[in-house]
């Protein structure tokens, strides 16, 4: 097995951190073609960290592909409470996507389906035989962690990961990877404006996952709960089920790629090129020097 893993990575999150670390100061930046480029240029420092702290044998970059999907048919609440992105924000998207491109990442996106699902789907083809490293700020992806796949959630500043897998994300979360969707499916996610139990918090979901360790256990045994947890679970088992659906994150997207295309051989010629023609000015890292004069 190559000790190498495979990277995959939330341009979503990675997007997103880039552009609001500088525009809640109002620093957009701005290219010669007057196109805001902070977000790419945070996108860029996040990716590059990324690469230099954690070798990677290949990397693919997964995207949404907009806001309807799956989920959006199922429920059309669904994410409905989040704002349009900023105006400033909409022309960075493409511009992440080519300044992968220059550095020979895929870029891989399906319609109807979120970059989630892209990456659940990719980790779990992958997974074994190669090691896979998810790099994002979304803790739902905590629900795919198996053995050999690593979730690398990103913290303040850049470079600053906290790494979960099989050994520690029971002691971290209470719960094992696979309760998380269960979790979810009871307590709710306010972000991704789902309900779930009506009156269910995290505390609740985790003390009944323990004990029951599932949610088909908990309603074979709803007699052995209080009245009024039996009541509430009840009263609302249609939105337990849709947000349990909801919450799990689909592994079985029509996912297009191929592994040879995503090794990691970036040419520090062509992205400087292309960053260059992007009008970004981003010195590339010691990685990139240290390639470069070895040969």
């Amino acid at each position: 097995m190559n000790k190498n893993p495979v990277l995959l990575i939330d341009g979503m999150a990675l997007l997103f951190r880039g552009f609001f670390a500088t525009s809640v100061y109002g620093n957009f930046m701005y290219n010669e073609k007057g196109t805001p480029t902070n977000g790419v240029n945070g996108f860029i420092k996040h990716f590059l960290y990324a690469v230099d702290t954690f070798h990677p044998s290949h990397v693919i970059c997964c995207w949404d592909m907009g806001s309807r999907t799956f989920r959006t048919s199922l429920y059309p609440p669904y994410k409905a409470n989040r704002s349009a992105p900023p105006e400033e924000l909409i022309p960075q998207f493409d511009l992440a996507k080519e300044a992968m491109a220059g550095f020979d990442v895929p870029n891989i996106g399906v319609a109807d389906f979120e970059a989630d699902d892209c990456i659940g789907t990719l980790a779990k083809q992958l997974a074994p035989p190669y090691n896979v490293m998810i790099l994002t700020g979304d803790q739902d992806l905590l629900q795919l962690i198996e053995t050999n796949i690593t979730i690398a959630i990103m913290k303040k500043g850049r470079g600053n990961y906290e790494l979960f897998d099989e050994s520690n994300i029971f002691s971290h979360k209470g719960c094992t990877a696979e309760q998380i969707i269960d979790m979810k499916g009871l307590m709710g996610d306010s972000s991704d404006n789902y309900p779930g139990v009506k009156g269910i918090g995290e505390k609740t979901s985790l003390k009944l996952l323990q004990e029951y360790e599932t949610i088909e256990s908990l309603l074979n045994q709803l007699e052995n709960l209080p009245s009024g947890l039996k009541k509430k679970i009840e009263s609302d088992l249609d939105m337990l089920h849709l947000s349990r659906k909801l919450a799990e994150i689909r592994t079985d997207a029509p996912v297009d790629y191929s592994l040879e295309e995503a090794a990691w051989n970036a040419s520090p010629e062509k992205a400087a090129h292309t960053l260059t023609e992007m009008g970004m000015n981003i010195p590339l890292p010691s990685l990139f020097q240290i390639e470069k004069e070895s040969g």
